[in-house]
């Protein structure tokens, strides 16, 4: 009898494991809205944040698509070898958790062309080259802004 009430329990155990590694690593805290997105519910802090960041993305990029007017590739790699460095600990806590997966890959995905796109620069022998590594890149952004959207959790936190 007691053999099967650790089994029931074990069973249980594995079972709440799995759907709160579920929750917090592949879905994250979402909702469906109605333009088709998929809404990522945040605290206004935990929102802002991850807007900062992307701002961050998005005034890296001018500055890129300026310095390939110029045909300045030290500046691009140099600039986005800086994006692409990720410090964990500026992340509010807990937010990871709230990103769905696919977000999260998307992000360090980002982050993995812009060291691409430095590595570029590096060796183009032209500005056409650093271009199109940059119009790769911005496939993601288009991805992540077409799929998702950033939504303060109802509680307002």
């Amino acid at each position: 009898m007691l053999t099967k009430l650790s089994l029931l329990l074990n069973i249980i155990l594995i079972a709440a494991l799995g759907l709160g590694a579920y929750k917090f690593v592949i879905q994250g805290s979402t909702t469906q809205t109605t333009d088709g997105r998929t809404a990522v519910l945040l605290s206004a802090s935990e929102r802002n944040f991850v807007l900062g960041e992307m701002r961050n993305f998005l005034e890296t990029v001018q500055a890129i698509t300026a310095a390939i007017g110029e045909n300045d590739m030290a500046t691009i790699s140099d600039i986005s070898r800086k994006i692409a460095v990720d410090d964990p600990a500026k992340m509010p806590a807990g937010l990871k958790g709230k990103l769905p997966l696919e977000f999260k890959t998307l992000g360090m995905d980002t982050h993995s062309l812009f060291i691409s796109l430095a590595e570029t620069a590096e060796t183009a022998k032209s500005p056409q080259e650093v271009s199109t590594a940059l119009s790769g890149l911005m496939l993601n952004c288009t991805t992540c802004h077409a799929g998702y959207r950033l939504d303060v959790e109802p509680s307002g936190s």
